[in-house]
């Protein structure tokens, strides 16, 4: 996503920078680590800083790099079309690069994409921070069927946004009406205008809306269940990590775990902040409701895919038959 690692956050609170030269080199560890594997083609979405394009020069190998076709506008737009081409041309494994919100343009464009996220953006809780050479490798071993998808990947919680006259809407970990009008700089880091937050993963681990659940009441991915918090005046106060080094007081109403498939209404005027970023303004009276279901995309265990690698002797290389020369 051409617009990953560049919001607000950076400014108001100590966000890390990936900058094009470190996601370039990511990339490029990550394609070594699947030609390593024995993958031998590759889409790629491209983009205006040329990050992937870059990242293939000089590589020594038959394989080959075709790229799929987005619009150019340079955001979130381009990531949700080059899902879309990738699912349609029947890529057997997706790495991404970014944080929440690039995994669910990811997901808007193939929901159920079979997928290894690595963390560069701010706030992550779907994707993680892992060496893009080991993500390489994982994605090459289910490329080739060294492993199977359905061993190594387990299809992670979304919610589900429906509103009357409006296209339907995701979010892979949270939903957070704000009581505000406008979408402004995109990204929610002042917790004053918080009303309701519908939590797939309330992580205590983590940084931002699924913290504050995180730290009342955890839900992890693995768990059929998620978890609703109403904040506002009166009610108990949490200190929570809202953005990285930024801590904000909270005042909590009420939490309740909810069951997969249960639904919570909300109601204008607001702005319905998705994944962290403020996406969906509200008018007066406008309903949303809101489910959360396990039918999202699915997501790989790099590590369990090297160890059942391993254990089924695919690292060892067979050596030649007869004399030095081979023959």
């Amino acid at each position: 996503n051409p617009a990953s690692g560049k919001d607000i956050r950076r400014l108001v609170a100590h966000g890390s920078v990936f900058d094009n030269q470190e996601k370039r080199s990511m990339v490029r560890r990550a394609v070594l680590g699947a030609l390593a594997a024995g993958a031998g083609e590759f889409l790629f979405m491209p983009g205006p800083h040329r990050l992937v394009e870059d990242a293939f020069e000089g590589l020594a190998s038959n394989a080959t790099f075709t790229p799929v076709t987005v619009p150019g506008v340079g955001g979130p737009l381009d990531t949700v079309a080059a899902a879309r081409a990738m699912c349609e041309a029947g890529a057997a494994v997706v790495v991404t690069f970014g944080g929440d919100g690039t995994n669910r343009a990811v997901a808007k464009g193939w929901l159920d994409v079979p997928v290894i996220a690595l963390s560069t953006g701010t706030n992550n809780v779907f994707p993680r921070m892992m060496e893009a050479t080991v993500a390489g490798i994982a994605a090459g071993l289910v490329a080739v069927a060294g492993v199977g998808l359905e061993e190594v990947a387990r299809q992670a919680k979304r919610v589900r946004i429906q509103s009357d006259g409006r296209p339907e809407d995701l979010a892979l970990i949270d939903a957070v009406l704000v009581a505000e009008r406008f979408l402004g700089a995109r990204a929610v880091w002042a917790p004053g205008a918080i009303r309701t937050l519908v939590l797939a993963r309330a992580e205590p681990a983590a940084i931002g809306f699924s913290a504050i659940g995180g730290l009342l009441q955890p839900i992890a991915a693995e768990d059929d269940a998620a978890l609703v918090v109403e904040v506002g005046e009166g009610g108990s106060p949490l200190l929570a990590p809202i953005a990285p080094g930024l801590f904000e007081e909270v005042l909590v109403k009420s939490v309740r775990r909810i069951e997969l498939g249960e639904v919570v209404e909300v109601t204008g005027p607001g702005v319905l902040a998705l994944d962290g970023e403020r996406e969906l303004p509200l008018g007066e009276g406008v309903k949303v409701r809101m489910t959360v279901v396990r039918d999202g995309p699915r997501v790989i265990d790099a590590g369990r895919a090297l160890r059942l690698a391993a254990c089924r002797g695919l690292f060892l290389r067979q050596q030649s038959s007869g004399g030095p020369d081979g023959n």
